[in-house]
């Protein structure tokens, strides 16, 4: 009898950019609605990954998020893309709470030499279902944001990139003192490996040096 393997679909450079940049939109709306940044009635549910998702309403997050995605995208297909991290702050303060980082593996082969990877569809759909879960999961492992707060980006590049007129470049890379760190689940489309960490402020110490 012959033995069944699974499918494997052709992944291309620009098939994986495409796939990371689209991951990311995604995730961000699943931290922003997750971790209160914005309010639930802001919000739509839309089907994706398989998964219940949830997508801003807000034309001005959606906007940036959108044009955020092609950026992404463009430096993904260069292999210029380093790391991605959407940092909540407090509004009032701009003290740094949650940072979520996005590490970014790039093939430099395939980047090089325009040649192409396998992997099953389906096989990364479920890498990033165990990603978005435990985002959606959050709340059990990450302090409540009991103050009202904004978000931000940072994007990690090559230093030979040009920064986009619509981007500032940055030395504050709004960093956490002694944070707590829970790290989650990767996916790898065999062309880009994207791992997710997710660093907060440590609140506990704070109150063992007020005892």
């Amino acid at each position: 009898m012959a033995s069944k393997t699974a499918a494997k679909d052709i992944i291309t450079l620009r098939g994986s950019a495409a796939i990371v940049s689209e991951f990311f939109g995604y995730a961000a709306n699943s931290i922003l609605y997750n971790r209160a940044v914005y309010p639930e009635e802001s919000f739509a549910r839309v089907k994706k990954y398989g998964l219940p998702m949830l997508l801003t309403k807000d034309e001005g997050v959606k906007s940036f998020i959108s044009n955020l995605n092609a950026q992404l995208s463009e430096w993904l297909e260069a292999g210029k893309l380093q790391r991605v991290v959407l940092v909540i702050m407090s509004m009032n303060t701009g003290e740094v709470l949650e940072r979520w980082n996005f590490s970014i593996e790039t093939d430099n082969e395939v980047v090089e030499k325009g040649v192409s990877r396998e992997k099953s569809d389906k096989e990364i759909m479920r890498e990033i279902q165990a990603i978005m879960r435990q985002i959606a999961s959050s709340i059990t492992y990450l302090p409540c944001l009991d103050e009202q707060c904004v978000f931000d980006v940072l994007a990690y590049t090559d230093t030979d990139v040009a920064v986009p007129f619509t981007w500032m470049e940055s030395s504050d890379a709004k960093l956490i003192a002694n944070p707590q760190m829970v790290k989650l689940h990767s996916f790898d489309t065999k062309i880009h490996k994207v791992n997710t960490l997710v660093s907060y402020k440590n609140d506990e110490e704070e109150s063992d040096d007020e005892e």
